[in-house]
């Protein structure tokens, strides 16, 4: 495996060892879809294709997972509950859920 896989993999093991529990959310797809979250996705696809061959489906991924986001928030602004932060920014962007 190549330095930048392994500096991806490690990069998404600290986040999902110190970062995530810290926030307590999942992202949208995962709140929306259930399934894996993003990171646990992400993390999949580079140990299976390698971030370069990866790219396309983590790009993919995220579409998805911003697209469950715009769900979420139309069902909020229905009157439906929400919890979660949508992992697709630079910036979580919190919202309630159920």
């Amino acid at each position: 495996m190549n330095t930048l896989n392994t500096l991806t993999l490690n990069s998404i093991d600290l986040y999902q060892r110190w970062l995530s529990p810290l926030k307590g959310f999942r992202c949208a797809h995962a709140a929306f879809f259930g399934g894996e979250s993003c990171s646990t996705a992400v993390r999949r696809l580079v140990s299976e294709h390698g971030l370069v061959g990866g790219r396309a489906d983590i790009a993919a991924r995220f579409q998805t997972c911003r697209q469950a986001y715009g769900h979420l928030l139309s069902t909020q602004a229905t009157g439906g509950r929400i919890q979660g932060v949508c992992c697709c920014g630079p910036l979580p962007i919190p919202f309630r859920c159920g």
